[in-house]
């Protein structure tokens, strides 16, 4: 998920240290936002994030209603890439139909992480997660089952992207302290799953949640 870039954040601040590291982020999105009907991750839209962040940011191939979205990079260029996702999603859904914006719309993000962190994401009788709900005041939710045919779940995050944003922060300095535990299965969305729109109120969950 994530390994120190060397050693140049050794006696560092914590934010130096942390910007030394590489971070791999995943995040389940609907397929027909990479297929045109959003300009969300659309080839230029994707270029400029890219560009702008610094990021390596692919996107799985397939026809099947999820893909895989990567984003990896220092933590510093990661957490650039995810903010300007979350405010292009919150762009395209505030819009009305006249293209007019029609007021801040909360947005949805599935992150993709190994199960053996998210131990460490819930803490003892769910004390970590509510601390990072009641600290960003995002929703956040953590699924109770596995992903299909893999060892990682998927970690809900809704909310206006500022909040989005600082939760997104707070989860990933969880997991950089709490490396996962022996080998990781990666999740692959297959044809047989449910849609999952990237929106308020519309992600439809297949298991329980914490």
């Amino acid at each position: 998920m994530a390994s120190p870039d060397g050693a140049s954040g050794v006696g560092g601040s914590p934010e130096e240290t942390e910007l030394s590291i590489t971070l791999t982020l995943r995040m389940l999105m609907h397929g027909k936002v990479m297929a045109g009907c959003s300009a969300l991750l659309g080839r230029e839209t994707v270029k400029r994030i890219r560009e702008q962040s610094s990021a390596r940011i692919t996107i799985s191939e397939g026809s099947c209603p999820e893909r895989i979205t990567t984003i990896t990079g220092s933590t510093d260029a990661v957490f650039r890439a995810v903010s300007m996702i979350a405010f292009k999603l919150e762009e395209d859904l505030g819009a009305g139909s006249d293209g007019v914006a029609a007021g801040r719309a909360p947005v949805t993000l599935r992150l993709v992480i190994p199960a053996s962190q998210c131990g460490s994401l819930i803490g003892k009788a769910g004390a970590k997660i509510r601390e990072i709900r009641e600290s960003t005041g995002a929703q956040v939710q953590v699924a109770g089952d596995l992903l299909p045919n893999s060892t990682e779940r998927a970690v809900t995050v809704s909310g206006v992207p500022d909040t989005i944003i600082q939760c997104v922060r707070q989860i990933c300095a969880v997991i950089l302290e709490s490396p996962p535990k022996g080998a990781t299965i990666p999740y692959h969305p297959g044809l047989s799953l449910g849609t999952i729109l990237l929106s308020a109120n519309q992600v439809r969950g297949h298991s329980p949640t914490v």
